[in-house]
């Protein structure tokens, strides 16, 4: 029996796991859902919760908590709100695995109190590891808890690693990225992009927030960072090459020079699945992939120049501290002065710059994090 608290319910990843735990029902898999939480989405989030009955629903706006307590009072579903409904969701007594696909900063409370409440944590929510890597790691390893990836390249290569003989065996980890909307576009046609371009991923079906970090390939610096924390592999030992076809979902290298690559149809199903499964292979409900249909498979080097949020996040993790914590939170707000028209698209990766070089590493601890995370969202509010 597995029982599961779920954040980040009426998103991307949410609503997708939720069709997973549909899919291993129907095969007879005894799973539970205990809690979900969300932001705001309050309809969508009483459609759910009389779906699948918890016993508890969090809400982080506490007006839409307020509205959703009305909506659910036949039902005897305790509603909670705030970050501390978020953190008592997410350590839930009755649950024994956190799904965190909470987006953005507002994650790396939840994740801490999922591993200090000893639960197996299925972490889809990247700030978490970004801004907090060592202090999250650390609270891993303390706790004995299992961290299992969702993120499509981080289970790649999660999945990759299960054969490998040691560490000693690996040579580096090799993200793979779309390109976003943008490939192959020079920096001087980045400068007029639209919001509405911007928001059209060519592979997958992903919240705003993400399809614009992929459009700015900061979601691949953002991802060099968390599997640099996930994997214990330093920043100049993971690669990132540019794929068309979003096929290939990472891949690994050992020393003997063979390549291991994870393959499937870009489809969120199969890491969530076997995060809430592990170790077991069951039927997902994504497609099965036709390699005689592909024909063929492409690959390219990224373009700093057009696209430097990837190198600004590497430059993030060498200095380390709490640099990446302002480099992500700095992007969150600018991502979002971009999605309401109030800056240019590369705007961004000049304003995630000017916060990082305003940070000092100082100590990753969660009062310092969340104060770099909150100065650099102020800096980005008046500099944008």
């Amino acid at each position: 029996m597995k029982n599961l608290s779920l954040l980040g319910s009426t998103g991307s990843i949410g609503t997708q796991a939720l069709e997973v735990v549909r899919n291993l029902r129907a095969q007879g898999k005894q799973i539970s859902v205990k809690a979900l939480a969300a932001h705001s989405s309050v309809t969508l989030l009483e459609t759910q919760a009389r779906e699948f009955h918890p016993d508890i629903v969090a809400v982080f706006d506490e007006k839409a908590a307020a509205s959703l307590k009305v909506c659910l009072r036949d039902t005897g579903i305790q509603v909670l709100a705030g970050m501390e409904g978020l953190c008592q969701a997410a350590a839930w007594e009755s649950a024994d695995t956190t799904l965190n696909a909470v987006v953005g900063m507002v994650g790396l409370q939840p994740t801490l109190a999922a591993i200090q409440g000893g639960k197996t944590l299925a972490l889809a929510n990247k700030e978490t590891l970004v801004a907090g890597g060592s202090m999250v790691m650390e609270a891993v390893r303390r706790g004995g808890v299992k961290l299992l990836p969702v993120d499509s390249e981080h289970s790649a290569i999660f999945q990759c690693l299960e054969g490998c003989p040691g560490e000693a065996a690996l040579d580096k980890l090799i993200l793979t990225a779309s390109g976003g909307p943008f490939f192959g576009k020079s920096r001087e046609e980045l400068k007029s992009v639209t919001r509405e371009q911007a928001l059209r991923h060519p592979n997958w079906d992903m919240g705003a927030k993400i399809t614009i970090d992929s459009a700015t390939m900061m979601n691949k610096g953002l991802e060099v960072i968390e599997a640099s924390w996930l994997f214990g592999v330093p920043e100049d030992r993971i690669d990132v090459v540019i794929h068309r076809e979003s096929i290939i979902h990472s891949m690994i290298q050992y020393r003997d020079n063979a390549v291991i690559a994870q393959l499937g149809l870009p489809d969120m199903a199969v890491p969530i699945q076997y995060a809430l499964t592990y170790p077991e292979r069951l039927p997902s409900p994504a497609g099965e992939l036709n390699l005689w249909e592909l024909q063929k498979l492409t690959f390219f080097p990224p373009d700093s120049q057009a696209f430097p949020c990837l190198e600004l996040c590497r430059e993030a993790l060498r200095r380390g501290g709490l640099v990446p914590a302002a480099a992500n939170g700095a992007n969150e707000q600018a991502v979002l002065l971009f999605l309401e028209g109030k800056i240019g698209f590369l705007d961004i990766p000049r304003l995630v710059e000017s916060a990082m070089d305003r940070q000092k590493p100082g100590n990753v601890t969660l009062e310092e994090v969340l104060a770099a995370d909150r100065e650099a969202r102020e800096f980005v509010k008046a500099a944008g």
